[in-house]
């Protein structure tokens, strides 16, 4: 990913984490549980947050080198997709096996924040 594909992936996740979140408070209400509700505002919280990672991420990857930056958007957006995705699925269906994969995104969540570190630390 380059530095315009990462603001616009951050832009475009942003738009659907809004969306969610709206869909949540005034869609679903009525129809989760509160056990649920909690679950996809967790999913509406991290995807929002790591959306404004991946624009932060666009913002410095002249900075801090393309490549790395493209390593980590890529790791930051299968975190997204994996850790919210799996949340925002388990709420819906309350297919508890869903719960056992969304720590798969989290680690990729991790992961990206600390490659943007290290990449940051090996920047002149």
């Amino acid at each position: 990913m380059n530095a315009r594909q990462l603001i616009i992936a951050g832009s475009l996740n942003m738009v659907m984490g809004v969306g969610a979140g709206a869909f949540g408070a005034h869609g679903l209400k009525a129809v989760l549980n509160p056990a649920q509700l909690a679950i996809w505002q967790t999913a509406v919280s991290y995807h929002q947050l790591h959306a404004l990672g991946l624009i932060l991420l666009g913002a410095l990857a002249s900075r801090l080198g393309p490549s790395a930056m493209a390593r980590i958007g890529n790791c930051m957006l299968a975190g997204i997709i994996v850790f919210s995705g799996s949340l925002y699925a388990l709420a819906l269906s309350d297919i508890k096996l869903l719960g056992a994969i969304t720590p798969l995104g989290g680690v990729a969540l991790l992961a990206a924040w600390l490659m943007l570190a290290w990449a940051a630390y090996r920047s002149s």
